[in-house]
């Protein structure tokens, strides 16, 4: 990925997530943008999200995003300049839930750690 790529993506990221909290979905909890992932020729985006809760608030905070995504990319026209707005689609990114997962793992399979050793 190019250096004018990365800070696109950065850019759509950053934009997105300071839009969030004006949307007025109740469907659209704790929602943190994770990542963006532009294609070359700006046609799409693709944003992942991490969403805290069960995986019906997740599916649903993930289909009011894409439900918004017009707004969202008309927010976008205005702050960036770039050539073209990429179409926006929202995904889940369950990668910090994969994280706490392993962690959680890892804790239980480390041996205790003895403090009062000599």
């Amino acid at each position: 990925m190019s250096g004018r790529m990365r800070r696109v993506n950065e850019s759509l990221r950053q934009s997105l997530s300071e839009a969030l909290p004006s949307l007025k979905d109740p469907r659209i909890g704790f929602v943190t943008i994770t990542a963006v992932r532009t294609t070359a020729d700006l046609s799409t985006a693709r944003v992942y999200v991490s969403v805290l809760g069960s995986e019906a608030k997740i599916a649903k905070a993930v289909d009011a995003l894409n439900a918004a995504h017009g707004v969202l990319q008309a927010r976008l026209n205005r702050e960036l300049r770039i050539k073209r707005i990429p179409q926006l689609t929202f995904e889940y990114d369950p990668t910090a839930e994969y994280a706490v997962r392993m962690t959680k793992l890892i804790e239980e399979l480390a041996p205790p750690d003895d403090d009062n050793e000599g």
